[in-house]
């Protein structure tokens, strides 16, 4: 074992940026009503930057690792992010935090799909049968709201949000995966983050809102707990391989789940419950074609 081959300890940090995550959205539900999005949007990525910025310098990579080659690349995945950012949390402001978390297990499922058109891969039966599992859970998800005439508009929008926030954060991660060849995992956090800061302040013209209590502790909140939960997953995947951490993806969702229990008092609808499984296991089924690729991968040359 390597000092980067320590399972227990990638778990565990995987697990701990599930629950910081959580308190991320949690925040962000709870002032959704009342601060504008682009608002929620500014604060949540400023106030990530202070953890970003003391990690990375932890690491020796600040400022020198934030020197690029490919800033067309950057401008692209950090687009992609932010936007998805914006979809996502509108979404929440829609939907119970576990029926937007949900729908975002899609983005692995639509990352696998895209990377065919986009990387030249291969279309296998692996990635089509997780795409069919999970759209069939969507579909389950939002039947009662197509099948009666008193469906809610606001979780239809929310749904189809959310569903859009999943393809954006898919085709942001194939970009991830090509700027990782040649760019550090530094740059391209805090430059998705000072993307989407940019992207927040141009909403500031259709009025902001002077937070203040426990709106402004949950606007600073989001961007902390949101900063270290990146930071925490991504010394997950140091520590651990993707394929462990494949399992723990789903104990995220134990979090949202009791957040709207608990905090929101939100009831889970007969068709969350149905639609739970069909989602995660298409989530499992493009997690489990990766080490059937890497077994039959060439060795690599030292």
């Amino acid at each position: 074992m390597t000092h980067t081959d320590r399972p227990a300890l990638g778990i565990a940090l995987r697990i701990l940026s599930g629950v910081l995550l959580a308190g991320m959205f949690i925040c962000v539900k709870a002032v959704s009503q009342d601060v504008p999005l682009g608002e929620i949007v500014f604060f949540r990525s400023a106030f990530a930057i202070i953890p970003l910025v003391v990690f990375l310098w932890l690491r020796q990579e600040f400022p020198q690792g934030l020197a690029t080659r490919r800033p067309g690349g950057h401008l692209l995945r950090a687009s992609f992010g932010a936007m998805a950012l914006f979809a996502s949390f509108a979404a929440i402001a829609r939907l119970n935090i576990a029926e937007a978390i949900l729908i975002a297990q899609l983005s692995p499922i639509l990352m696998a799909i895209a990377a065919v058109g986009l990387l030249g891969e291969r279309l296998t039966l692996w990635r089509g049968g997780a795409l069919a599992l999970g759209f069939a859970g969507v579909i389950v998800m939002l039947w009662p709201e197509l099948g009666t005439q008193g469906g809610s508009d606001a979780r239809l929008t929310g749904v189809l949000l959310a569903l859009l926030s999943a393809t954006l954060s898919a085709l942001a991660m194939i970009m991830v995966r090509s700027l990782n060849r040649t760019e550090s995992p530094g740059a391209i956090a805090l430059y998705f983050v000072l993307a989407s800061m940019i992207g927040a302040l141009a909403t500031l013209p259709s009025g902001w809102v002077m937070p203040g209590g426990w709106t402004l502790l949950a606007l600073v909140g989001a961007g902390l707990l949101g900063g270290f939960g990146h930071i925490a997953m991504t010394l997950a995947f140091r520590y651990a391989e993707a394929t462990r951490l494949a399992p723990f993806e789903y104990i995220a969702l134990i979090w949202p789940i009791l957040a709207d229990l608990v905090i929101f008092r939100l009831p889970l609808s007969s068709s969350f419950v149905l639609a739970l499984p069909l989602v995660l296991i298409g989530a499992a089924l493009a997690a489990a074609e990766r080490p059937r690729a890497a077994e039959n991968a060439p060795a690599p040359r030292r």
